[in-house]
């Protein structure tokens, strides 16, 4: 809850076992815990979720998605590997979401702290839609969080059967602006680095990632993206690792 605000607020977490580009990669081990219990227990810091669910497919591989989620307490919904905007949507609904905050689970270092700001942006003037990845400010992927409500999600679903929106969830949002009242959230100072890369989609992201961890999470398990990015400030060797990775781009799908 926000401020004694009625809304429902649901972060849905879509994740697969599919990954094209590094298959399996929500249960890869950081410091002896899977990739998808570290984001699960970082949103559960957040001071105004009311409830996580996890977005997975039908596939029989994601089965193992859906025991861990349900040990760790979290709802699970189940829909479409490719309809990633109705499964998004489905799993709002079915646990009576009004606000959905979307994240990644390509996002191990997700902070609690950016959720709760763009939720308070959010709220605080009103918008149709909060992203802190509208003119990137964080290290590349790795702290993406969107705001917008379950509503305005089904207005989208009902408008567009475009494969590009309906596998990227808001692309049709951001990408019609003269819709919609979108704000972009700017990360703190020491935590502005877009030039870093902290997602997971390769082999030597999940070395960049695996190495924050192990500095990181034995001293404060809730690390913040200001501590990630004085870590790789101060180790360029890691840093630069996965420098020349690229980001798929919308209609790579």
């Amino acid at each position: 809850m926000y401020n004694g605000r009625t809304e429902r607020i649901v972060a849905t977490l879509e994740a697969r076992m599919t990954s094209t580009r590094l298959p399996g990669k929500v249960l890869m081990p950081l410091v002896g815990k899977p990739v998808l219990w570290h984001i699960i227990e970082r949103l559960k810091r957040s001071a105004y979720l009311d409830a996580i669910c996890l977005a997975t497919t039908t596939n029989a591989q994601d089965d193992v998605l859906e025991k861990l989620a349900r040990e760790l307490g979290v709802e699970v919904f189940r829909g479409s590997e490719q309809d990633v905007l109705g499964r998004i949507l489905g799993a709002a609904q079915s646990v009576g979401a009004e606000v959905i905050v979307e994240i990644s689970g390509d996002c191990p270092a997700i902070d609690h702290r950016s959720v709760d700001e763009c939720l308070e942006e959010f709220f605080k003037h009103d918008v149709d839609y909060v992203a802190n990845n509208l003119n990137p400010t964080y290290p590349t992927g790795g702290f993406e969080v969107q705001v917008f409500k379950t509503s305005l999600l089904a207005g989208v679903a009902a408008h567009t059967q475009d494969p590009t929106d309906r596998a990227h969830v808001t692309y049709y949002i951001y990408t019609h602006p003269e819709h919609y009242h979108m704000r972009n959230v700017l990360a703190p100072k020491e935590a502005t680095a877009p030039w870093l890369r902290v997602v997971l989609d390769e082999v030597v992201d999940y070395q960049v990632i695996s190495a924050i961890f192990e500095a990181l999470y034995p001293k404060n398990p809730d690390f913040s993206a200001e501590d990630v990015v004085r870590f790789l400030q101060a180790h360029p060797d890691i840093a630069t690792m996965n420098k020349n990775v690229r980001r798929k781009k919308p209609d790579e799908l």
